[in-house]
């Protein structure tokens, strides 16, 4: 039974190697890594990548598929819940590596089917509100980069967090996470996590006038 690692990076400020560091370091031994680079998770479902879709002719009944958080399956709602149901109708178990989420067809209890459907839905859910808010936040922010200063390209303090970074905090927020469990998962620190929490438009509009 192998233990499948699925990263995706949509950016520059993502690596691969730092998405196996911290499965890694979260005590999971991988035996393979499957990465997708520059893809999206919103326009592109998993079975259309180049590297996603080999997920499907890997993965065999009792090998685990772990990922660093949902989102990295995707940020549609209805690709992610169904990619997740079928995994799991061929006996493959999901795992995360943020939360040590863990999603199978085991139960056949229909209570216990019903809350992990659920929380399958609201994962998927949050994935996809967090994309779409994040481009409306860009939005935000191009406009009032352009704005800012008669239009010279004044950017303010470069952000302490990426794009990747900023995607866990409000992923893990939306769970009720403590704000020490988010600083030991993204490795940033309180003050940035409570700016994020606080003002997230602000925050991702400064990511934004960052990209140049």
């Amino acid at each position: 039974m192998a233990v499948v690692f699925y990263a995706r990076v949509s950016s520059a400020d993502q690596t691969i190697e730092h998405q196996c560091q911290h499965a890694e370091a979260a005590g999971f031994k991988i035996d393979r890594v499957v990465a997708d680079h520059g893809v999206s998770g919103i326009s592109t479902h998993l079975a259309d990548r180049p590297e996603g879709k080999r997920l499907f002719d890997i993965l065999r009944s009792g090998d685990t598929l772990l990922v660093r958080w949902i989102d990295r399956l995707g940020r549609n709602y209805g690709d992610v819940c169904d990619t997740i149901r079928q995994f799991m109708r061929q006996g493959i178990v999901i795992r995360t590596v943020i939360n040590g989420l863990v999603f199978d067809g085991a139960t056949k209890d229909p209570m216990q089917q019903a809350v992990r459907d659920a929380l399958i839905a609201f994962m998927a859910a949050t994935a996809q509100a967090n994309a779409e808010a994040l481009k409306e936040a860009q939005r935000s922010g191009i406009a009032l980069a352009r704005s800012t200063d008669g239009g010279n390209k004044y950017r303010g303090r470069k952000p302490s967090f990426s794009k990747e970074q900023f995607s866990t905090v409000c992923e893990m927020l939306e769970l009720s996470a403590g704000i020490g469990k988010i600083a030991s998962a993204t490795g940033l620190s309180r003050q940035a996590i409570y700016r994020i929490r606080d003002d997230r438009a602000a925050a991702v509009g400064a990511l934004t006038r960052w990209e140049g």
